[in-house]
């Protein structure tokens, strides 16, 4: 390969023959010492209509996560897309090439990535730092660490940048092989994306307010009031006495007042329709977010009937799994460019990198089922192995394929055998066997000295075809010859004593 290495600052380029004394590749770029917590300078705003009015980053969309919706939200968002399968998908790529990458992302945590990389939908977009090491002569990520999104902004020219404290306000350059950037629904215009959290702003902090005011309510009117009468010439310390002796009976059901005081309990009535404006308030608010998360809301239709709500529930789960695929459609292109880097790195610009894919299992299985039955129905003998792999069978579900040759369903097994038969099959179950596998073993020899001497598949090949020609088979040829010639013979003598007769 040509010119093989690693940008690791847009003006140092490093060999992969030199990166081995060098600390940059691993060190960390992005970090909580070298980034600007404010940062004024001439980059471009994110447009993000909350943002804009309230003047901050989005930093106020973390703290959305402690309301316990929108963070069970999150996490029933996260756990839909984990739940999904995942693996590579060849396409065009060189079985070489996948098992490199195939090594390489064994040795991942994919699921504390998966949930960085989730983020993206929350928040618009979210960078991830690649850490590079050597692994023999080869170049691949030791891990993929999601950094906080307030830490870098996009220029006029929509390029990533740090807010590094040395770098001034127009920010550090990120350089394209060190860090990748999930993002949904960016484009030109906007590069930060569309944070799903945004829609969830005012009606979380709605949620909030009301939900103040609807306990501050209940305190107010949940209780009865109780009213203590004290006579008009009664002192301060007096009033003062059956005030805490009135509190005291709220709180205990037991007071003691002056036998010339009088005591009176009235119940707050008609406050019922003022409650259900608080409650009717915070349940809209619960359904925006729910919308605003999950794509439905029938969670939260408690008046409707059942024939409507069930038709909700199942126009609620479409909705979900369309965000559900969107949400995994971000993760796996996002390691699909992580996957593209090493590929380039490694192999070259122009080979073709297998793809990292998420899907449903059951919709998998219908499309496997049919090509596996198009090429079973051709010929093609699948292992049991495969079988229990792809279909999730246990052992014992399926049938040993020895089982069905020894008991055929053929309408020729109740026939006799022939005598004829029967005398050859005699005839090689009496050959010496120690005379077989000493001619066997003579011809496979090289053979087998070839696959022992090879490191991989290429080269494995390169062997057998060098020791064929050496291959020592004259002597089973001749034993299997004369095999041959032994039972044509007594073919051709039996059906010349049928004539006869």
């Amino acid at each position: 390969m040509k010119n093989q290495g690693l940008w690791v600052s847009p003006t140092e380029f490093i060999r992969f023959a030199d990166a081995t004394v060098s600390p940059r590749l691993n060190h960390h770029i992005a970090t909580r010492g070298r980034t600007e917590a404010g940062g004024v300078g001439a980059h471009l705003p994110n447009p993000d209509p909350i943002l804009k009015a309230q003047g901050k980053d989005i930093m106020v969309y973390r703290d959305l996560r402690s309301c316990a919706l929108v963070g069970g939200n999150i996490r029933r968002r996260k756990a839909a897309v984990l739940s999904l399968e995942r693996g590579l998908k060849r396409g065009d790529a060189t079985p070489k090439v996948e098992r490199f990458i195939d090594d390489w992302l064994a040795d991942l945590d994919l699921d504390r990535i998966l949930r960085e990389l989730l983020d993206a939908p929350l928040f618009g977009y979210q960078p991830v730092e690649l850490m590079w090491q050597p692994v023999g002569r080869y170049w691949v990520p030791q891990d993929l660490l999601g950094k906080p999104a307030e830490w870098f902004f996009y220029d006029n020219d929509n390029a990533l940048r740090f807010r590094a404290k040395d770098a001034g306000p127009e920010g550090e350059l990120c350089d394209r092989q060190r860090f990748i950037v999930a993002r949904q629904d960016a484009t030109y215009a906007n590069p930060y994306g569309f944070p799903d959290l945004s829609m969830c702003f005012w009606p979380a902090i709605f949620m909030k307010g009301g939900l103040k005011f609807w306990v501050q309510f209940t305190e107010k009117y949940g209780s009865p009031w109780v009213i203590g009468k004290h006579p008009r010439g009664a002192t301060d310390d007096e009033t003062d006495l059956l005030l805490d002796s009135l509190e005291a009976m709220v709180q205990d059901a037991v007071a003691a007042i002056p036998d010339d005081a009088s005591v009176q309990i009235i119940e707050a009535a008609g406050k019922a329709g003022s409650a259900d404006v608080y409650r009717q308030l915070l349940e809209y608010c619960r359904s925006e977010i729910n919308v605003a998360m999950l794509g439905q809301n029938q969670t939260t239709e408690k008046e409707s009937n059942r024939a409507s709500a069930t038709a909700s529930a199942t126009a609620g789960a479409d909705v979900t799994h369309d965000i559900r695929d969107g949400d995994a459609g971000i993760a796996a292109t996002a390691l699909n460019a992580c996957i593209r880097h090493v590929v380039d790195l490694n192999f070259g610009a122009d080979v073709s990198a297998p793809r990292y894919e998420l899907w449903q299992q059951e919709e998998i299985d219908k499309s496997l089922a049919q090509r596996d039955k198009a090429l079973t129905d051709s010929g093609v003998r699948f292992s049991q192995a495969y079988w229990q792999r792809t279909y999730n069978l246990q052992d014992g579900d399926l049938q040993p394929a020895t089982a069905a040759v020894q008991s055929p369903n053929f309408a020729e097994a109740s026939l006799p055998p022939l005598l004829d038969q029967i005398a050859l099959d005699q005839a090689i179950e009496q050959l010496p066997a120690a005379t077989l596998q000493q001619h066997s073993e003579r011809a496979a020899a090289p053979l087998i000295d070839a696959l022992q001497r090879s490191r991989d598949g290429a080269q494995a090949l390169g062997l057998l075809a060098e020791a064929f020609p050496t291959m020592d088979s004259q002597a089973l040829e001749q034993h299997i010859a004369d095999l041959l010639c032994a039972a044509n013979t007594w073919g051709r003598l039996s059906a010349a004593a049928d004539q006869e007769d």
